[in-house]
């Protein structure tokens, strides 16, 4: 956090670290501003070697009327907030496992003609084994003339498993396949 404000290492990390920034935290000002505003006890950083604190000062000081009522905790000193609390609080949640992002996809898969076997067809989609691909239901579906589709639902992992090469996959079976539709697309 933000120590030794009243010492050139305090008020070099403080410069340093709003370079880049406006806020303390966040992108407007909160109660972590207010901290480390009352901790340099009403002296203003000296522009010439702090430029980036002295305008920050300036900024914050101008909602001086308002500080009550800014948003975050008010309990916090300024050695709460800082460069190295911004760290930990990224390392923890990188820590934290990541959402796997899955879909639930219906495909429609055409045959040629009436005479196309659609159980060797269904077997032969089956046979299709991709990382984050697990294969579901199917059913033969009547299209007309006697023809029936083959409607079959999977769950793809969106990050693994790009459903246009899932039809590319599909329609290389072309003895049996003539063509692949999506029927229908949801996020798990």
């Amino acid at each position: 956090g933000f120590t030794q404000l009243d010492k050139d290492s305090g008020l070099t990390a403080l410069n340093s670290y709003l370079e880049g920034k406006s806020y303390i935290e966040s992108y407007s000002p909160s109660q972590a501003d207010v901290a480390v505003f009352k901790a340099l006890n009403h002296k203003v950083p000296d522009h010439s070697k702090y430029p980036h604190a002295a305008r920050w000062y300036n900024h914050i000081a101008s909602y001086s009327e308002e500080f009550s009522s800014l948003p975050g905790d008010s309990t916090h000193d300024s050695s709460h907030y800082g460069p190295a609390v911004v760290e930990e609080t990224t390392r923890e949640k990188a820590a934290k496992p990541k959402v796997i992002a899955k879909s639930m996809v219906t495909l429609d898969v055409k045959p040629w003609d009436d005479t196309t076997d659609m159980a060797e067809m269904e077997k032969c989609v089956k046979t299709i084994q991709l990382d984050g691909l697990v294969w579901g239901a199917s059913k033969l579906v009547p299209v007309g003339y006697g023809i029936k589709k083959l409607q079959i639902s999977c769950v793809v992992e969106d990050d693994k498993v790009g459903v246009d090469d899932l039809e590319e996959k599909i329609t290389a079976f072309e003895d049996y396949v003539q063509s692949v539709d999506v029927a229908s697309f949801n996020k798990l």
